[in-house]
């Protein structure tokens, strides 16, 4: 790590689902429930209001289908700095549809992001983190720059891998490294598994300390052993917009910001500086674990 480079890095990333994820992932008919969504609408002033006090940037990842719904939000979303990612049409997931079906709701979250802020997103972050064979072909073809949906890691990227294979009945076949980014996601540091009351998906409604308690924790493990790196926690204003939970990430970011060498930046300010530090060619000659083994590239 360079001595000019942060030592650690933070993105707060939001996923501003609005309805989206209860009619799309949820496939609700049910008008109580996706008014659950409406909540997101009113938590996101409130959160904007927390970053501008922490003079914090960072990114957004919206459905197209909430850029629609609520044009003005995301308009004061961008006017603050803050980065718009792509997250889907309507919070469909991907891996349901064939490559005509998810290239049209890819395409239609790009127009509307593009149609209500101007912006062509360069990071895309998957509804409900999900992949078919084909997403990142068509991440490729839209010129996405990063990505935020895959685990492969924890607080340091890699680059995604186009064209492996899984057969059951032989060993795993890794693909290409492409140059797209991944900043790693992990259910962990996502608020919506610790808060949120969804029948048959997640029920447990744990306090704000249980919580505090394992993202201070991954953070506090990031710092210390992946200089360099990026600790990104990925929240729903719908479930991390409610007030004492908002205590809480006040509380965590005033941790965070106490330590030295920590700073606060879009997912895609930081992914830039990464490919810069790690051109690809050069990154494969030292990271067998996420590229291809040397014999097989081409």
């Amino acid at each position: 790590m360079s001595t000019n480079e942060p030592r650690l890095s933070v993105s707060l990333t939001f996923d501003f689902d609005a309805m989206s994820v209860w009619i799309g992932s949820h496939a609700s008919n049910n008008p109580a429930q996706i008014s659950r969504g409406e909540f997101g609408a009113v938590a996101v002033p409130r959160i904007l209001s927390l970053l501008e006090k922490h003079d914090i940037t960072t990114t957004f990842f919206v459905p197209g289908h909430t850029a629609l719904a609520y044009p003005g939000l995301i308009r004061d979303i961008r006017d603050r700095g803050h980065e718009l990612g792509h997250h889907g049409w309507v919070h469909e997931n991907p891996a349901l549809f064939d490559l005509d079906g998810e290239r049209e709701v890819f395409r239609r979250g790009l127009q509307a992001l593009e149609d209500v802020a101007g912006v062509q997103p360069r990071g895309y972050r998957s509804p409900s983190v999900d992949f078919s064979p084909n997403t990142i072909d068509i991440l490729l073809e839209n010129g996405i720059a990063y990505d935020s949906s895959c685990s492969g890691s924890d607080f340091t990227p890699y680059y995604l891998r186009q064209g492996d294979k899984w057969p059951n009945d032989a060993p795993y076949v890794f693909g290409r490294s492409i140059d797209i980014v991944e900043v790693p996601f992990y259910w962990g540091l996502s608020d919506f598994a610790h808060f949120e009351f969804v029948s048959g998906f997640t029920v447990a409604q744990n306090t704000t300390s249980a919580v505090r308690e394992i993202w201070q924790g991954e953070f506090d493990y990031a710092y210390e052993n992946c200089p360099g790196g990026m600790y990104t926690v990925a929240l729903h204003p719908q479930s991390i917009g409610r007030g004492h939970r908002l205590v809480m990430l006040e509380e965590l970011i005033e941790h965070m910001a106490a330590q030295e060498g920590v700073v606060f930046e879009p997912m895609g300010v930081y992914a830039d500086r990464w490919r810069a530090a790690n051109p690809l060619e050069q990154w494969l000659a030292t990271n067998p674990i996420h590229a291809a083994p040397a014999e097989s590239r081409v």
